[in-house]
C-alpha cells in the first residue's frame, strides 16, 4: 500500500518548485539508490500491443497536428518524490515538456516530477488482473501525484464496470469524467475494433474532438499509398480523356476532308 510523505517531507521541495515549476537541479535528490529499471517482463501480449498503439499513434501523427512539446511513453518509471519508488504507467503523456538528450545519466533515466516540473498529464492503465490495483491504489497515488487524468482501461471488466473509465482531478481527489474529449490536453480517447500488428481487437485509441481516429505510422503510409494511388487513377482518367478528345477530333477531321473540307482551314 502506497503512503503520502508527510508534508514536512517535501516542504523543501515544494518551495523550490513553486515558482518556476521546476527544482533547480543544485536541490536535486539524489537518485543513486533509486531503480529505474529492473528488465522484469511483467506484460501480457495485448497490452504490449496496446501501448505501442497508443505511442505509436502520438510520435507518427500528432506530433504534427499539435503546435505542443510533449512526451510520451509505455513502462516508465514515474518518481514523484526520492525517498520511495517510482509507480509505472502502462501509458502516459506529459505535455509542454520536453524529453532530455542524455537520456543514459542517472538523472535522466526516467520521468522525475521535480526535473520535468509536473507529473504527467494523462495515465492510462490497461487492466491484465484484479492484482493491479488500478481501481484503489493506483487511483489514489495519482490523485497524490496530482495527475489531472487517470485512465483505466479494462478489457474483461475485472476491476471497474465500465470498459474505459476515465478520471479527472478535481481539487485533491478524482471525479468520474463521462466525456472522452480531454480538452485540456487536445486529445480524445475512444473504442475501436480493428486490425493491429496483425491482431483483430477492441482497442483504446485516440482522437480528436470529433471522434476521428490518430492514425499510427502504419495507417498513415496506407493513407499516403491510397491517396497517390488515387492521384495515379485522376492522371491515367485525364490521360485516356485526352486521348479520347484526340481521336475524336482525328475522326471528325477524316470526315472532312472526305467532303472536301480541308479542317485546318476552318476557324475553331
Amino acid at each position: 500500500m502506497h503512503t503520502e510523505p508527510a508534508a514536512t517531507e517535501t516542504a523543501d521541495v515544494s518551495a523550490a518548485m513553486e515558482e518556476s515549476g521546476v527544482l533547480p537541479r543544485a536541490l536535486w535528490p539524489r537518485v543513486d539508490h533509486l531503480v529505474t529499471e529492473d528488465d522484469t517482463p511483467v506484460d501480457n501480449l495485448f497490452s504490449a500491443k496496446q501501448q505501442r498503439l497508443l505511442v505509436d499513434a502520438l510520435y507518427s501523427s500528432w506530433v504534427t497536428m499539435t503546435a505542443r512539446s510533449f512526451l510520451a511513453d509505455a513502462n516508465v518509471g514515474v518518481f514523484s518524490i526520492a525517498e520511495q519508488p517510482a509507480i509505472v504507467p502502462d501509458v502516459f503523456v506529459s505535455m509542454d515538456v520536453q524529453p532530455h538528450e542524455g537520456w543514459w545519466d542517472a538523472f535522466e533515466r526516467s520521468y522525475f516530477v521535480w526535473d520535468y516540473g509536473k507529473p504527467p498529464d494523462v495515465v492510462i492503465e490497461i487492466v491484465s488482473n484484479p492484482r493491479g490495483h488500478e481501481a484503489d491504489d493506483k487511483l489514489r497515488r495519482y490523485a497524490w501525484m496530482h495527475v489531472p487524468y487517470y485512465v483505466i482501461f479494462d478489457p474483461n471488466r475485472q476491476v471497474v464496470d465500465e470498459v474505459v473509465r476515465i478520471y479527472r482531478l478535481h481539487g485533491a481527489t478524482y471525479e468520474r469524467w463521462e466525456s472522452g474529449w480531454l480538452p485540456e490536453i487536445g486529445l480524445g480517447l475512444r473504442l475501436w475494433t480493428g486490425r493491429f500488428e496483425e491482431r483483430e481487437a477492441t482497442w483504446l485509441r485516440w482522437c480528436d474532438e470529433d471522434g476521428t481516429l490518430i492514425p499510427t505510422g502504419a495507417e498513415r503510409a496506407q493513407q499516403e499509398r491510397e491517396r497517390a494511388q488515387q492521384a495515379e487513377e485522376r492522371a491515367e482518367q485525364e490521360r485516356e480523356r485526352a486521348e479520347q478528345e484526340r481521336e475524336r477530333a482525328e475522326r471528325l477531321a477524316a470526315r472532312l476532308r472526305a467532303l472536301g473540307i480541308d479542317p485546318d482551314t476552318i476557324e475553331r
